[in-house]
């Protein structure tokens, strides 16, 4: 096998150190957790629906 001089000559990975990654000195903090917000809704304005019959459903559930 022959080896080719184009690849003696060819592309090198630059070794100054200016391009060179820099070393990090601190790890990052972790990510947080976002906090649950808790948003009351007011009551509607017209007041809660209740029907007339709403009382006789559960008394025939029970009985049952």
């Amino acid at each position: 096998m022959e080896v080719d001089e184009r690849s003696e000559d060819g592309c090198m990975t630059p070794r100054q150190s200016q391009y060179q990654i820099p070393a990090i000195s601190v790890c990052p903090p972790p990510p947080k957790k976002k906090s649950a917000s808790r948003t009351m809704q007011d009551p509607p304005k017209n007041g809660y629906f209740q029907p007339p019959d709403l009382d006789s459903l559960f008394a025939a559930i029970v009985a049952s």
